[in-house]
């Protein structure tokens, strides 16, 4: 039995994920009221981002469970101690995070939120299911929050805020990144600089989508 599987992670997640799957998004009167290609514009824009974000923060917008079931193996295979995460949301994705380092040992897990009302639910969450005291939330802009005081090392970075903002983010933690670390970017495809630069071995990564939601990188030696 594991952490991930065993109560009260697993009933937990199980709410979550039934909770936020009868609350889509796209019942939002404002987000219905745009073409897709304002919403594409609005992923992909540096700037009008947080209008979007702001007119979503009563929904989960959580990886998918499969999508949570792989961070949980990736970071048990690689022995996770130190892991950034990029959009916490109501911390699904932080709560397979945290039940890997439960089970690797212990360890340290950053996740960074610009919404305070979500970042007040992921905290409840992770109290709930007994893995608040691995995880240091950082409340606000990412590109601040998580521009210092990072660990010497990063095994495992999750990417899955803002995506114009990934390969800022990947600025921010880049040269903590041991050899080996591995980065999960979801939704990637609104962000195709960060595909071209992880894409490129000549960069430092290799890199392959894993699915239609998820790309899956490595940092190379």
């Amino acid at each position: 039995m594991t952490t991930l599987t065993a109560a009260p992670v697993a009933p937990l997640l199980d709410r979550l994920f039934a909770a936020a799957a009868a609350s889509s998004p796209s019942a939002s009167p404002a987000l219905a009221s745009l073409s897709s290609e304002e919403r594409y514009r609005l992923m992909r824009s540096k700037t009008d981002y947080a209008e979007l974000y702001a007119n979503l923060k009563e929904f989960a917008l959580p990886v998918s469970p499969s999508t949570g079931r792989l961070l949980y193996m990736l970071a048990r295979a690689t022995r996770a101690r130190s892991i950034v995460e990029f959009g916490t949301s109501f911390g699904l994705s932080t709560l397979h995070l945290a039940s890997a380092l439960r089970d690797n040992g212990g360890g340290r897990l950053i996740t960074s939120e610009f919404e305070p009302s979500k970042m007040a639910r992921a905290k409840a969450n992770l109290e709930a299911g007994g893995l608040a005291d691995l995880v240091e939330f950082r409340e606000g802009d990412a590109l601040n929050t998580l521009a210092s005081d990072l660990p010497e090392t990063i095994d495992l970075l999750l990417l899955d805020g803002a995506k114009s903002l990934y390969s800022d983010v990947l600025d921010l933690v880049e040269s903590r990144l041991r050899p080996g670390a591995v980065i999960v970017a979801d939704n990637a495809d609104f962000c195709p600089e960060y595909l071209e630069r992880v894409g490129s071995p000549a960069n430092g990564y290799i890199s392959m989508p894993f699915s239609d939601d998820v790309e899956l990188t490595i940092k190379l030696g």
